[in-house]
């Protein structure tokens, strides 16, 4: 079992339901290893989308707006479980890896001016979860989605199906990247590549 630093995308659909979303986050809280979670924007992202179709701003705003949808995810999911921190810089996330620390990242502090990922909508959080991965030194990252990629599928076919966004793409094939894509119900595979071996129990949530 590999105890090496990976990223953890968590896909923004997953937030549509707490349940699955919330035994992530113990399994995650229970890992074993360094792992840094980038949150997806889920309903924050579509608000902006819904937002520029009305109001007819640019790209540019967008896709900071939506990076800042990625913050508010974040937010959400460090307050559902304890024990999880959140984090903006690169040289406090590789810190918190090495400390074997299960970290949730506020990503737009470091996404400004990186010239890697283009300021549009052909950007999501999955290819800025890729970005992540190489500037950490070229870890894996695992994409955990409402749906599995399935076994031994290339980066670019994955984009194909819309599974991952086509700049995530190039950045995982570009640099080597090892990855994973995940649904959200292969707990097995999931709790192999935390290191989380005895059962985890999820507290049921106050109303």
């Amino acid at each position: 079992m590999s105890t090496g630093p990976i990223v953890v995308k968590i896909g923004g659909s997953l937030a549509r339901s707490s349940g699955p979303l919330q035994r992530i986050l113990f399994l995650l809280r229970s890992a074993r290893r360094g792992i840094v979670v980038v949150p997806g924007g889920g309903e924050f992202a579509d608000a902006v989308r819904s937002a520029q179709v009305r109001f007819g701003f640019d790209d540019g705003a967008a896709h900071r707006m939506a990076i800042l949808g990625m913050h508010q995810m974040g937010l959400m999911l460090a307050s559902m479980v304890p024990g999880l921190r959140v984090c903006e810089d690169l040289r406090d996330i590789a810190a918190g890896l090495k400390a074997g620390e299960c970290l949730v990242w506020l990503p737009l502090k470091e996404c400004e001016g990186d010239a890697v990922l283009p300021q549009s909508w052909e950007v999501t959080s999955d290819a800025i979860a890729a970005r992540l991965a190489e500037r950490l030194g070229r870890i894996k990252v695992v994409f955990v989605k409402s749906r599995s990629g399935g076994d031994d599928r290339t980066a670019a076919a994955l984009a194909a199906e819309g599974l991952i966004d086509t700049v995530a793409a190039r950045i995982i094939e570009s640099a080597e990247l090892p990855f994973e894509a995940l649904a959200a119900d292969e707990e097995a595979r999931l709790r192999e590549i935390f290191g989380v071996s005895m059962q985890v129990d999820v507290p049921p949530r106050s109303c």
